[in-house]
């Protein structure tokens, strides 16, 4: 598809991207929109003849053509939604952006992606924590999202650095200027282990109204969000929230009841929006990834003792791949109120460990 019909179809004034989605869907290309007949467009739902009439008239491709020479003299990527390098954890999400603007050099499709987010007037305690977190994460090959604001996310991008691991932040303005300004010496690093990401075409000034939508990317581009400070109001609840309604893991670092910059983490807890985490290592449990330690080959599988017959034969199931209860039932033959209560019973010896999203694994 053509790059300028690409960005010409984000531009269209009152088609936002879910349209815009639905259109590529209908025609099949970005191009095949703007040769669209009136009557062919009026075919679709929920389009009528204000947005047709937004999609025949507009100068969309002028625009757009004026945006090209910034953005290949620049080198920054284009990623449109329907392209395979677009990030497919961000596809999932109904609110997607239709197109992405990139300049860096971390893979947005790797296999780990942790968005790390928080106040902007993070305390010493929120700090080491961010230090304690990157220092943890070196070791299972990730990339830390944040969103290159004061506070959390500044300390999650300079401890990523620090640590070698890959750091995206995600802006609220166009790849033409920086903001806050002082990060400017910040993201020339991350650009060269890392990257920065936005929806917003150059040009586009850092207004309070994008940051929400800038959140929406954060929360969605990752496997899980860790809010790390936050007060009752701000951004870093959006993400959470945000994050949630995407069926994401949130976790959050617990703080003192009369702390300003705890009281948004500890809300998450007590609401059941975030799995409470007291150290790095505790989400490296929750998300199963400590059984990336190598493990010493065995000559035959050893069984806990005392194992029912039924118990024996879904620990073995268990020991090849961590199952959900639903996956588990079918394996099995089982009603899922007689396999809760064996599960328990194996959790209880210590032979299984759960996992969020009522996942199993052997211990």
């Amino acid at each position: 598809m053509s790059l300028v019909h690409k960005i010409a179809l984000s531009l269209i004034k009152n088609v936002g991207p879910m349209v815009a989605k639905n259109l590529l869907i209908h025609f099949g290309s970005a191009e095949a929109v703007f040769t669209a007949t009136k009557e062919q467009i009026l075919k679709l739902d929920g389009i009528g003849e204000f947005r047709v009439n937004a999609i025949l008239h507009n100068d969309a491709i002028e625009k757009a053509e004026k945006h090209i020479e910034f953005i290949e003299k620049h080198d920054i990527q284009v990623l449109f939604y329907a392209d395979d390098n677009y990030p497919k954890r961000l596809r999932n999400c109904y609110d997607a952006p239709l197109l992405l603007y990139y300049k860096g050099t971390a893979d947005l499709n790797h296999k780990r992606i942790v968005s790390v987010v928080g106040t902007r007037n993070a305390t010493t305690y929120g700090k080491l924590l961010c230090k304690q977190l990157a220092e943890v994460l070196k070791a299972y090959d990730v990339i830390i999202m944040s969103g290159l604001a004061h506070g959390i996310d500044s300390a999650a991008h300079k401890e990523s650095l620090a640590f070698e691991i890959p750091t995206v932040g995600v802006l609220g303005h166009g790849l033409d200027r920086i903001y806050p300004a002082v990060h400017k010496e910040l993201t020339q690093k991350m650009v060269h282990n890392g990257g920065l990401l936005t929806e917003f075409l150059p040009g586009t000034n850092p207004d309070r109204e994008n940051f929400p939508k800038r959140n929406r990317i954060i929360a969605g581009i990752a496997d899980v969000t860790v809010v790390v400070e936050a007060s009752l109001k701000g951004g870093a609840l959006i993400t959470a929230e945000l994050a949630n309604s995407y069926n994401r893991d949130v976790y959050a670092f617990p703080g003192r009841v009369n702390d300003e910059f705890s009281e948004g983490c500890n809300f998450l807890i007590k609401t059941n929006r975030a799995a409470l985490i007291n150290n790095p290592m505790d989400l490296i449990y929750y998300l199963g990834w400590d059984d990336e330690v190598p493990k010493k080959t065995e000559i035959q599988v050893q069984l806990p003792l005392d194992l029912t017959k039924d118990e024996e034969r879904i620990y073995l199931i268990l020991k090849e791949n961590a199952l959900s209860i639903d996956e588990l039932s079918l394996a099995v033959n089982m009603a899922q109120s007689k396999l809760a209560i064996i599960l328990l019973t194996l959790e209880m010896q210590g032979a299984i460990i759960s996992l969020p999203g009522k996942m199993y694994k052997i211990a």
